[in-house]
């Protein structure tokens, strides 16, 4: 009798609540992120030794802060572009599971910049990376094979992503031959192309909803980038 009591009167509140005052009460029920706590995320860069991968905290907590206001699943892909073309600057992580999925090379957009990335664009034909979020979305069959479509969720830095057909594909100048030959990974018209002999599996792993991060220590994308303001 007194869990029905309570029932009625908890369904009673929220037909009486405004729609804006209920979506709050939703958003305010549901948790951040799904799986495990935040906290325990945030021990993964020390759990998973990612630090002697290259990648520095701060970058992976900002990955981290951006993904808790996303409805997005507990894998996360960064791409470290304030790391030279010829280092493996992609991580993929299972944040759920504590696993450093991939750890690999990723290119960058031919006119951001030789061996080190350094200019940025969201403008269509810029030949150019665009810095912030992303949400993986289905696949599809290109020219570089099978290939993951990206959302772009920042605007002005990289909400023109889809229009731009900017994806996650495998490339054969994305390897360490090519490294060898020419001092430097080869480039991309803005696509985050990776080795073809791991470009499946990665995107088995993030297709479908996870987060994709690219990185660069741009001053102007830190302060405006509302997802990595402050929770």
């Amino acid at each position: 009798m007194k869990k029905a009591l309570i029932s009625l009167c908890l369904s009673v509140t929220l037909l009486t609540l405004s729609p804006s005052s209920f979506a709050h009460y939703v958003r305010a029920e549901r948790p951040v992120v799904p799986g495990e706590s935040v906290s325990a995320w945030f021990r993964a860069y020390d759990d998973l030794h990612l630090g002697a991968t290259g990648l520095k905290r701060e970058v992976f907590e900002y990955a981290l802060r951006g993904l808790q206001k996303m409805d997005a699943k507990p894998i996360i892909s960064i791409v470290d572009m304030s790391q030279p073309s010829t280092k493996k600057r992609l991580y993929v992580i299972d944040l759920e599971n504590k696993k450093l999925l991939f750890n690999t090379f990723v290119s960058h957009g031919r006119n951001t910049g030789e061996l080190m990335a350094s200019s940025f664009s969201n403008v269509n034909s810029s030949n150019k990376s665009s810095l912030g979020f992303y949400k993986t979305l289905g696949t599809y069959v290109g020219k570089h094979g099978v290939s993951l479509k990206l959302k772009g969720l920042e605007k002005g830095f990289n909400d023109n992503a889809y229009e731009r057909a900017i994806v996650l594909h495998g490339a054969d100048y994305v390897c360490e031959d090519f490294v060898r030959r020419t001092g430097r990974l080869g480039r991309s018209q803005g696509c985050p192309a990776v080795p073809n002999d791991v470009s499946q599996k990665i995107i088995d792993a993030v297709k479908g909803g996870t987060c994709l991060f690219v990185y660069f220590p741009d001053q102007d994308y830190i302060k405006k980038s509302t997802y990595l303001a402050a929770l």
